[in-house]
C-alpha cells in the first residue's frame, strides 16, 4: 500500500517525498527490527507505518 503511495506521489511530481517514503521503505525492511506477522515479525501494521514514517519524516 505505501509503495502505491509513492507511484502516486511520482504521478503528481512529488518526486523528492516519493524518494523518501521508497527509501523508508526499504530501510524499515532491510534492518529488519519491526516486521508484521507475514514477514516473520510481531508487529502490527501499524507500528510498521510508524517506523516508515520516522525514516521518511
Amino acid at each position: 500500500m505505501l509503495l502505491t503511495a509513492k507511484l502516486m506521489l511520482d504521478w503528481l511530481k512529488e518526486n523528492e517525498m516519493a524518494t523518501r517514503l521508497e527509501s523508508a521503505v526499504a530501510r524499515v525492511i532491510a534492518e529488519g527490527k519491526v516486521r508484521t506477522y507475514d514477514m516473520g515479525g510481531k508487529d502490527s501494521t501499524l507500528e510498521v507505518a510508524k517506523a516508515i514514517a520516522d525514516y521518511a519524516s
